[in-house]
C-alpha cells in the first residue's frame, strides 16, 4: 500500500486553502499517496493528521510572522498570515514529537526552524557582506539559480551528492539554527540551505524548490523517493 502523504496547505487566498500543483505530482510520482491537509484550529484534528498520515510534506509560501521568532517587523517583510503560521509550527511541533517523515521546502524549512526555536533573518538586505540574490527570475522555475555544497556525514549528501545546483524564490534566510537541527547544505555566501534533525529517522528541510525540479533533476527525484522510501518503512 502506498504511504499517506500529508501536505500541509501553502496558505490562504480568497476564503480558499490551497496547494500548488508540483508538491502533490511530485509525491505521486514518487509513489506516495497524496493527502491533501487543511488549516484546523483543532488540537483534536492535528492529532487525527498525525495519526492518519505516514509522513508530512511542509510546502513554501508567504513570509512567517516575526513575533512568532522573538522579532519585530523590519524592513524588507512581506505579506504574512499568523493565523497559517500558528497551525504549522503547532502541527510541525506534534510530528517532531513522533518519528514519522518529515521533509520540508523553502518556507516548510523555516517553518521547521523556528518550530525548534530558530529565528529567520526577515530580508536579505538586512545582511552584510557579499550575498546572493536568492530570489531568481528564470523563465521557468526548474531553472538552476546557484551552487550549494552538502556537509560530510549528512543524510542531504548520501541523497544527492557533495554539490548541486539548485533554483532559488526566497528572500528570508536563516539566522539562528533551531536546538537539534545541524545546517547540512549552504550556498557560497553561507546561506544555509538545508537542515536536518539529529536523532530522528528523516526529518529534512530545504531552502530550495526540489518539486520543480522533479522532472529535470535525478538528485531531486532522489530526494522525494527517499522521502516517500521512509514514510513506506
Amino acid at each position: 500500500m502506498e504511504p499517506k502523504i500529508g501536505i500541509v496547505i501553502c496558505g490562504l487566498q480568497n476564503s480558499r486553502q490551497f496547494v500548488s500543483n508540483a508538491y502533490i505530482q511530485s509525491v505521486r510520482y514518487s509513489k506516495g499517496l497524496p493527502v491533501v491537509l487543511p488549516l484546523v484550529r483543532s488540537d483534536h484534528l492535528l492529532e487525527e493528521y498525525i495519526a492518519l498520515c505516514d509522513g508530512f510534506l511542509f510546502c513554501g509560501g508567504e513570509d512567517i510572522t516575526p513575533l512568532l521568532f522573538g522579532q519585530e517587523p523590519k524592513d524588507g517583510i512581506g505579506r504574512t498570515d499568523i493565523t497559517l503560521d500558528l497551525f504549522q509550527i503547532r502541527l510541525m511541533k506534534k510530528i517532531l514529537k513522533t518519528t514519522k517523515p518529515v521533509f520540508s521546502i523553502c518556507r516548510g524549512m523555516q517553518i521547521f526552524n523556528v518550530a525548534c526555536g530558530g529565528t529567520i533573518c526577515q530580508d536579505t538586505m538586512l545582511q552584510s557582506g557579499n550575498i546572493l540574490n536568492h530570489m531568481q527570475h528564470s523563465d521557468t522555475k526548474s531553472d538552476v539559480s546557484h551552487r550549494i555544497t552538502t556537509r560530510r556525514g549528512s543524510h542531504l549528501k548520501r541523497c544527492i551528492g557533495s554539490c548541486l545546483y539548485v533554483n532559488s524564490f526566497h528572500h528570508q534566510v536563516i539566522e539562528t539554527i533551531g536546538q537539534g537541527l545541524t545546517a547540512c547544505a549552504h550556498a557560497s555566501d553561507k546561506t544555509v540551505e538545508a537542515l536536518e534533525l539529529s536523532e530522528h529517522p528523516f526529518a529534512l528541510g530545504v531552502q530550495w524548490h526540489p518539486e520543480c525540479m522533479y522532472r529535470t533533476s535525478s538528485e531531486m527525484r532522489e530526494l522525494f523517493s527517499e522521502f516517500i522510501f521512509h514514510c513506506a518503512s
